[in-house]
């Protein structure tokens, strides 16, 4: 399904997060420019998070807000999404804290790449399904 205009630029940063995804897995293949070792991986990571996962995460929730208590499935899919988006923050906050960093960083990247595919598949195409004129309404400036 084509993705509404207010989901493209969501869309857009998934992609992005998801070569991250690849990049952080412990069989990562390597990319140009992009080095294995893993204090690098997490100084890319940490630059990353900063610089796109908190403004993406701080959209997606001003999107389930404006859609909150329109659709029972939706509501719930939302409450799913939230929690992972809680899980997700607290993986990343710990990975300082770990011995084992790459695979923690491996963890970390496959939970992340699980919850975009279903913020994609199946909570992007619901809502355009369901409430395609709350996403007409939809600006991101400023979000």
């Amino acid at each position: 399904m084509i993705r509404h205009a207010a989901l493209v630029p969501l869309s857009q940063e998934h992609k992005r997060l998801l070569f991250v995804c690849r990049y952080l897995k412990k069989d990562a293949a390597a990319y140009e420019g992009f080095p294995l070792e893993i204090p690098a991986k997490l100084e890319y990571i940490v630059k990353v998070f900063q610089e796109v996962m908190v403004p993406h995460i701080q959209k997606e929730e001003y999107l389930f807000e404006a859609c909150a208590g329109k659709d029972a499935a939706l509501d719930a899919l939302i409450q799913e999404l939230v929690l992972e988006h809680q899980q997700i923050s607290r993986m990343y906050s710990a990975l300082t804290e770990q011995t084992d960093l790459e695979s923690a960083m491996d963890q970390l990247a496959r939970g992340l790449e699980e919850h975009i595919r279903k913020e994609e598949r199946v909570f992007f195409e619901q809502l355009q399904q369901s409430q395609a004129a709350l996403l007409d309404n939809i600006r991101w400036e400023n979000k």
